[in-house]
């Protein structure tokens, strides 16, 4: 039995602690902090949603505060990332090439992500494909023609865009950078010259054993439950790991109220001893993105921090509760409601559609001024100089009515 007690205040400031939001960022951020929080997170995940900042630069912001969101772009063409099927399309540190390589040579085992009917069929055009990049360089799927629309009347996936995805979950090419977020592929034996299967693969449960140490760092306290979800693993029976670790004092088992037994990362023993004694204190306030590794396990988000999330960005919209993309807001190490908002590019304004917050949180003066320099610092970053607010959010913003301007140079 563990016989250390935490509060499940405490409990989740040690996972903040480890995902890099317990506070706000001390100094500015530096191009080294883009592969540093990645390695840190372990995961980024890659969503192309563009009403506010698209959801990847998004994290690292929460993060880092503001820095150039090139810079991410820059870390992937530089080779200190790299894109695979994680917890689902992410980016990851390029040195994990060899946690992901047994997914990529078992492509028959992706699912709908990988269609093997197809690259059959299309063999010969996807080798000329290959001899192409070969000869050529790297490739978009955008420098290819368009084919002509389907007997439906839609336009068609090109062919070509189907070829290099399928070539991608084979891990026969690899995206080398991104332009205007679109991705540019070019072989792997030319991106990772120095790479043989036969030496440096490992085998599929030596991978995702190590895939579990990471969740585990990444994710700092956890039930054993909440790992697998990180990699998209299926669910292991973990006793004999846990048992293994904690004798390795790779982790420590406590006692976290309302939760029962949970497990802490070795890699946060200080903050554990802070958070026993109450004095591991949360002062950050972030807009979060849906894709966090905080919320995107949303049964571990409801059980950790009560909140319970949905995208609704697919759901036709008379049957949307809360709007079509809407961000997590975090105060002070709480999940404490979650803003609808858009954007808009042209005119420098941030459109705060709606701000709702959960049930039970009270509004308060330190509420308040928390959420408005978070949503100041969002809407900054990405070229706001001014927020505007529907009604429902003006309920928070009580002193703000309509909403306000912003010094866009500070």
């Amino acid at each position: 039995m563990a016989e250390l007690q935490l509060t499940l205040r405490a409990a989740r400031h040690l996972h903040l602690a480890a995902q890099g939001l317990l506070t706000r960022p001390r100094r500015q951020p530096q191009t080294t902090d883009i592969l540093r929080t990645i390695q840190q997170m372990s995961l980024l995940q890659i969503d192309t949603i563009n009403v506010v900042a698209r959801s990847p630069y998004l994290v690292l912001f929460s993060r880092l505060g503001a820095y150039p969101s090139s810079w991410l772009d820059d870390a992937l063409a530089r080779g200190e990332l790299m894109e695979y099927w994680a917890h689902e399309a992410c980016f990851l540190p390029r040195s994990d090439f060899a946690l992901v390589r047994h997914r990529m040579l078992a492509p028959h085992n992706m699912g709908w992500k990988y269609h093997q009917s197809w690259m059959d069929e299309h063999a010969a055009e996807i080798a000329a494909l290959k001899a192409h990049i070969a000869e050529n360089g790297p490739v978009r799927s955008a420098d290819f023609v368009h084919p002509r629309k389907g007997q439906s009347g839609w336009w068609e996936w090109k062919p070509h865009k189907r070829h290099l995805e399928g070539l991608f979950t084979a891990g026969e090419v690899m995206v080398v950078e991104r332009r205007n977020f679109h991705r540019v592929y070019d072989l792997t034996e030319r991106v990772m010259p120095q790479w043989d299967d036969r030496r440096d693969a490992l085998a599929q449960p030596q991978a995702e054993a190590l895939m579990l140490e990471n969740s585990a760092r990444s994710l700092g306290i956890f039930r054993p439950q909440w790992l697998a979800d990180y990699y998209r693993l299926r669910q292991p029976d973990l006793r004999a790991l846990l048992a293994q670790w904690q004798e390795q004092e790779q982790v420590v088992p406590v006692n976290v109220e309302q939760l029962g037994e949970m497990w802490v990362h070795h890699s946060l023993q200080a903050e554990l001893a802070r958070a026993a004694e109450g004095k591991l204190n949360a002062t950050h306030s972030a807009v979060l993105s849906p894709f966090d590794p905080v919320v995107w396990d949303r049964k571990r988000a409801e059980q950790f921090f009560n909140f319970t999330y949905r995208l609704e960005c697919y759901t036709p919209a008379p049957k949307r509760q809360y709007g079509y993309f809407v961000l997590p807001l975090l105060h002070r190490g709480e999940l404490v409601g979650r803003m609808d908002s858009k954007m808009h590019r042209s005119d420098g304004v941030l459109e705060i559609f709606a701000l709702y917050l959960e049930e039970g949180v009270r509004v308060s003066q330190h509420l308040e001024k928390g959420l408005m320099q978070a949503i100041n610092d969002f809407a900054r970053w990405q070229g706001a100089t001014r927020v505007t607010l529907g009604a429902v959010a003006e309920k928070l913003f009580l002193h703000q009515r309509h909403g306000w301007e912003i010094d866009a140079d500070r």
